[in-house]
């Protein structure tokens, strides 16, 4: 996997752990305003984008779609989500074409200030050479959004060639087309 392709990849899984993390039962939602939320990944660039959510709209999957998550969804046999105080813990079994991805995920934090994911995922057989990831985000409440932006908006910075690049929700949606189409 090229060094460009890699962090897309990451926020692609990202937004799948997120699709799951959504569907979790009766999860609250994100307080309405500007969220930075910080990812990490071995052997990846660490990334950090600042997002505008709006929190009657907040699904945790970046503007996924309903049948998107359900897709996502009928791919996996197992997905148990055991809630306690500000924990949630997701274990779940799911296969993407060939490859049986296993994931462990915790998500820690009150989502009105900030919250923690911790998600690990083996891949078999490896999935674009890789048998494992492990990924981190972490995300805080910074205030309201700047006037202008939609619930959806987003400006990334730490990707491959430095630089800052904002990305609307409708430039967001082509990106998880692509990577539904390429990125298995």
């Amino acid at each position: 996997m090229t060094h460009l392709n890699r962090p897309l990849f990451v926020l692609g899984l990202a937004a799948i752990l997120f699709a799951t993390f959504a569907d979790a039962a009766d999860m609250p939602k994100r307080k309405s305003g500007l969220w930075e939320i910080k990812t990490s990944s071995a052997g990846a660039p660490g990334m950090t984008m600042q997002m505008c959510i709006d929190e009657k709209q907040d699904d945790l999957a970046a503007q996924r779609s309903d049948k998107a998550n359900q897709d996502v969804r009928k791919q996996c046999s197992k997905m148990d989500t055991k809630q306690a105080g500000n924990t949630t813990v997701i274990d779940s079994v799911c296969k993407f074409d060939q490859v049986t991805a296993t994931g462990h995920t915790v998500v820690s934090g009150n989502l009105a200030s900030q919250y923690q994911m911790d998600s690990t995922t083996r891949f078999d057989p490896p999935m674009h050479g890789m048998a494992q990831s492990h990924v981190v985000m972490s995300g805080r409440w910074l205030g309201p959004c700047k006037p202008g932006q939609k619930h959806g908006a987003m400006v990334m910075s730490g990707m491959p060639g430095g630089g800052r690049y904002n990305i609307d929700p409708e430039m967001m949606k082509q990106m998880q087309k692509m990577q539904q189409q390429y990125g298995r």
